[in-house]
């Protein structure tokens, strides 16, 4: 049965806000301060999409947007989880839950929606055959580089099939690609979606990869179009920011790609052109070689 509309928001804890908020300046977000810890929002209708507060650096969990409040009041009573008024920005309810490896997952619903902001434009592209931007030059109007929303998760578990049947339980993912080693019947992981019916989604809002730990692993930022993504790049890169991973193009997903490590070592992927899929679309396997290649770009991991 599904239950949730999207990923919403991750959650840290960092030793240096201040650092951690020029960092996210960089990356393109909009920082703010609130009560003692530092939030960070998208283009789009979000209040945050990232949250941090002061301490020992740790992945404190993540928040998924229920579809509807019966939705939430009905996932958190399968683990007797009191739902409860949230005290941030925007409002609204939620519900804590521990996945198996004791990760913090919240559901939330009823959070009030900020007006979205405005997305950096630049005139049409011309393609090999089709020229769609006569006279004029390219320019970029707006921030030079703009993060629109929160897109995935990637988190290391213990046990891969534990986690992937409480997720699936609770929020009605589906599986777009399960990766395995050498046969089908080793599996790593697998690249999971949300169940919106007919309407179209992201190839992946979570990935659980079976590591025999539990580790955050990245959470993944869209972005406009290439140019906002390259554009990201040359920030961060002047900001004496470690690179990590990219720029290339994801055999699964499709996602042009680029990775970077902030100041406390977590690191984060701008993202944009994704693949959507649908309830239709069904599940396929793919062995680990196509995790981590790519179309063009750099192999390896972040």
């Amino acid at each position: 049965m599904a239950g949730i509309a999207d990923i919403l928001y991750v959650r840290f804890r960092v030793p240096d806000l201040e650092a951690e908020q020029r960092f996210l300046d960089d990356f393109g977000m909009a920082t703010y301060l609130h009560e003692g810890r530092l939030f960070a929002r998208g283009t789009d209708a979000n209040p945050y999409i990232y949250s941090a507060e002061e301490g020992e650096a740790a992945f404190l969990g993540l928040g998924f947007e229920a579809l509807s409040e019966a939705d939430l009041e009905r996932i958190a009573a399968i683990d007797g989880v009191a739902v409860e008024d949230i005290y941030a920005p925007g409002g609204g309810r939620m519900a804590r839950l521990q996945d198996p490896d004791g990760v913090p997952v919240d559901l939330v619903f009823g959070i009030e929606k900020p007006d979205p902001l405005s997305l950096p434009k630049r005139q049409p592209l011309n393609f090999g055959d089709r020229r769609l931007r006569l006279g004029e030059r390219v320019a970029f109007d707006g921030p030079a580089q703009c993060v629109k929303r929160l897109g995935h998760c990637v988190i290391n578990v213990t046990d891969f099939r534990t986690s992937e049947a409480w997720y699936k339980d609770r929020f009605g993912l589906i599986t777009s690609d399960e990766v395995y080693m050498g046969s089908e019947d080793r599996v790593l992981g697998a690249f999971m979606r949300c169940n919106r019916g007919e309407r179209y989604v992201d190839h992946h809002t979570l990935f659980l990869m079976g590591s025999g730990q539990l580790a955050f692993n990245h959470a993944a930022f869209e972005v406009a179009d290439w140019d906002t993504l390259m554009l990201g790049h040359d920030t961060l890169r002047k900001g004496g920011y470690e690179h990590r991973w990219g720029v290339g193009k994801h055999l699964l997903g499709s996602q042009v790609f680029d990775y970077w490590k902030g100041p406390h070592g977590f690191t984060l992927e701008h993202f944009t052109d994704g693949d959507l899929f649908n309830e239709a679309s069904g599940s396929h396997k793919a062995p680990f070689e196509q995790l981590l290649g790519s179309h063009w770009g750099p192999e390896g991991s972040p």
